[in-house]
This record gives structure tokens, C-alpha cells and sequence, in this order.
């Protein structure tokens, strides 16, 4: 019997998973190649033997999105699965218009084939859209279940974007293995602050590699999601944060909504700095979906290093880079920071803007006055560098989860913004963790 012939849309992530667990060892299917896009310099690689299987002694080509339609043609693709997030509804949809009108199906995976049972409890931790809030959620859940006597064990979403054969499952336990792993700055906003908190974590390719080292030294397991991605482990206690800042966003981007109406509880974040009306409408938009869904009441306080640098000058704000692209956010902690002690002006960075810096906006157009931390390789962290360098600018305003300084030479005064969560009222994140104490 003819094998099915399968293409897997994706970004490095979601669709290695997907391939993991539904099509590897699969003789249905003939996973034919993948595509790539969201991250720089992911494609023309091949998906390696070593986590392939038997049915791939040679591994599986990655292309560029932008041959879709050629490989459709050439490869006599008849499934196309899309396999990647924090996209609008509308995009998903101009997708599978193309794959159809190319001859092909069009496919997503349900989150019952994909997610792993753990032998312990599973909290994760997802959210409608990137730069909700996840990071400082995690590391609130994290701090309560820590007061509660529990040895948590971290695992995050996937970023495998160096040599695929070194990242099948990754541990970190100090700094120095973000040094080992050559780890990008992207990597290291995620890992660096459960480090900080004495929290091992895990990511890489094989999650069921992952989960069973995981579990064996937790009592309770942590997925940190990213993007806005459905959770690999199936949730015990599935918590999902919304973001009123961008109402409506809750129900137009996918899997966010997916997310949405998945959850047990939904926190609706940032409400010190959003619109009465607009936390309202988040708030109809959760009873709508998921009326079963308890919700918790939040803000993302800021909290500066060192306000004198950015009052009365003219200050550079550098936010989180998955925040500002796929999350199409205009506003972030570094221009709250900002506004609030008083900067004179903030200094847009397009005009001193160096190498993959300038195609990164040119991707994002909406980025505006902001500069995304971009890092997904050396190469991009020297162009940050140099580009925050060439600024002409008094001073730097860091809003990442990580501080630049660490990784490069700025040439002039910077500070950083932190955040967390702070639960408003009731009900807070305790009540529901302490089920699972």
C-alpha cells in the first residue's frame, strides 16, 4: 500500500513534535520534507537520521516556506500539515488556500495525538498571544509551588536552532550550561531566569526523551510554552494568560484560541495599564469560549535598576524580540519605564539599524520605535550589538528577561526593567496549586 506523502509546515518547533509523535515509525506516512520560517537561518538544514527513525536513514531536508508551492508540484505532496503559531486565523487559512490550490490537503494535528502523559503533575503555562505574560507567570507559579515544599523541574518549549544532533534533550542546571549549549539569546531569556531561581530545565527535540528525565528528578513538572503554543505534556492544571492590551486577540490567533478554550484558569494580565472596557471584553471573551474556565486577576509591575539613567534623556528601548515580531506589539516594559521616570525622548533605532537587524524590520514594518532583542545565533547578537552601539542615543533602556550587558559591550549607560506577576483579589494562583500539594 502507497505510503501518504507529507510535507510539515513549521519554525523549529511544533513541527518536530508533531513528526515525533505522530509520524515517526509511521508506515502510512512519508514525511517528504519540512518547511521553515518565523526564525532566521533554519532552513537548508536536514532533520538528522539520529532523531528521524528507520524510516529516514538519511534525515529530512528543510526548505524555506517560500518553496511550498514548487514542493507541493515536485514531491507530489498529498497532506500538508501546518505545524506552527502565534499566526492570525486568516493566515492559517491563506495557508491551507494555497497548499489546496496546489493539489494538496490541508492539515492540523489535534492536541490528543501530541501531548505526552506524565507519571507526575504537569502545570503548564500558555497564553492567547506572545508577550502576554508567560514568563513572569511561570516564575510566580514556580515561587508558589516552591512555598509549598515541591521540586519543580522547568521544561521549555523548543528553540533548536543550532546543530540538531546536540539538542535532542537538553539539561540546564547552572550558567556555565548555557555556555556549554552555546545557548542564543533567545535561549537565555527563557532558561536564564528559572536558573536564577534554582530551577533545572529541560528543552530540546525529543520530548518524550525529555519528559522521562524530567519526571524522574520532579515532583511536579512545569511547561513553560512558548509562543502561544498548545502544551506537548497533557496539563494536569492548565493555566492561560490573556492579554487585554490587544483585546480581541484572545479569539483570533492561532492556537491561542485553542489555548483559550483548553484552559482551567485564564489570568487576565497587564490590567494596571489596560482600559476598563477593554479588560471587560477579555473577560465576555473567556466566559463566551470557556465558560467553565476560572480567571484570575493580574498586573506585570515594572521595576527599574537604575531610573536616574533614563530621566531627561534620550533613551533607546530594547524589549523582548518575539514580542515585538510575532506578537505585534508596539508597546512594551522599556517604554512604560521610560514614560514613567521622565526620558526626554525615545530614540528611534531604524536609521542605525545593522545586517540582520535591517531585515528583521523589514519582515515586522509594525515594530516602529522599538528595538527587538534579536538573537538567534552569534551572528545576529553582534548585529544587536552594533546596532544598539551606532544608536545615537544618551542612554539604554533593557526590557528583556535577560541583561545584554552580560553578552555584549555597550558603549554607553543602560538599565534594565524587570517585571512579575501580582495577582489582584481573588481568586490567586495558590488556590488552584495547592490542589496538586
Amino acid at each position: 500500500m502507497s505510503r501518504t506523502r507529507v510535507l510539515i509546515m513549521g519554525a523549529a518547533g511544533r513541527d518536530f513534535h508533531n513528526f515525533n509523535t505522530v509520524y515517526r515509525d509511521n508506515e502510512s506516512f512519508d514525511v517528504v520534507c519540512f518547511t521553515a520560517t518565523q526564525i532566521p537561518d533554519i532552513e537548508d538544514r536536514r532533520y538528522p537520521a539520529q532523531l528521524a527513525g528507520k524510516l529516514y536513514p538519511h534525515g529530512i531536508p528543510i526548505h524555506h516556506e517560500r518553496e511550498l508551492v514548487r514542493l507541493i508540484h515536485e514531491e507530489k505532496i498529498n497532506e500538508v500539515v501546518f505545524a506552527y503559531s502565534d499566526v492570525s486565523h486568516e493566515f492559517v487559512m491563506h495557508k491551507a488556500s494555497t497548499a489546496l490550490a496546489a493539489g494538496a490537503s490541508f492539515k492540523l494535528i489535534g492536541t490528543a495525538a501530541t501531548m505526552l502523559k506524565s507519571t507526575k503533575p504537569v502545570v503548564a503555562i500558555c497564553a492567547v498571544r506572545t508577550g502576554s505574560g508567560k514568563s513572569q507567570t511561570t516564575r510566580r507559579v514556580a515561587q508558589i509551588l516552591k512555598g509549598l515544599g515541591k521540586k519543580l523541574v522547568a521544561v521549555r518549549h523548543p528553540m533548536p536552532y543550532g546543530d540538531l544532533t546536540k539538542q535532542i534533550a537538553q539539561r540546564f542546571g547552572s550558567y556555565e550550561d548555557l555556555e556549554a549549549h552555546e545557548c542564543t539569546i533567545e535561549e537565555r531569556e527563557e532558561y536564564e531566569p528559572h536558573l536564577h531561581m534554582g530551577t533545572v530545565v529541560y528543552a530540546g527535540i525529543d520530548y518524550a526523551a525529555i519528559l522521562e528525565r524530567a519526571q524522574a528528578e520532579a515532583d511536579i513538572v512545569l511547561w513553560d510554552g512558548g509562543n502561544n503554543d498548545t502544551p506537548f505534556f497533557k496539563p494536569d492544571l492548565h493555566i492561560v494568560v490573556a492579554d487585554p492590551l490587544r483585546p480581541g486577540h484572545e479569539t483570533r490567533y492561532h492556537p491561542g484560541e485553542t489555548n483559550l478554550r483548553m484552559a482551567d484558569v485564564v489570568i487576565i494580565n497587564k490590567e494596571a495599564n489596560a482600559r476598563p472596557e477593554d479588560i471587560e471584553s477579555v473577560r465576555e471573551a473567556i466566559r463566551a469560549n470557556n465558560p467553565r474556565a476560572d480567571i484570575v486577576d493580574a498586573a506585570s509591575p515594572i521595576f527599574v535598576e537604575d531610573p536616574g539613567v533614563i530621566r531627561h534623556r534620550r533613551v533607546l528601548c530594547i524589549e523582548d524580540g518575539p514580542t515585538l515580531t510575532h506578537g505585534e506589539m508596539t508597546i512594551g516594559a522599556g517604554i512604560v519605564a521610560a514614560q514613567r521616570f521622565g526620558a526626554k525622548a525615545i530614540v528611534d533605532p531604524r536609521p542605525f539599524l545593522k545586517g540582520s537587524l535591517i531585515d528583521t524590520f523589514n519582515t515586522y514594518p509594525g515594530i516602529g520605535t522599538l528595538l527587538p532583542a534579536m538573537g538567534y545565533g552569534e551572528k545576529q547578537t553582534r548585529d544587536l550589538e552594533a546596532t544598539i552601539n551606532a544608536t545615537d542615543c544618551d542612554a539604554v533602556v533593557i526590557a528583556t528577561p535577560i541583561d545584554l550587558r552580560r553578552l555584549m559591550k555597550l558603549n554607553k549607560p543602560a538599565t534594565r526593567v524587570t517585571y512579575e506577576l501580582q495577582e489582584i483579589g481573588q481568586p490567586t494562583l495558590a488556590d488552584f496549586l495547592k490542589r496538586l500539594a
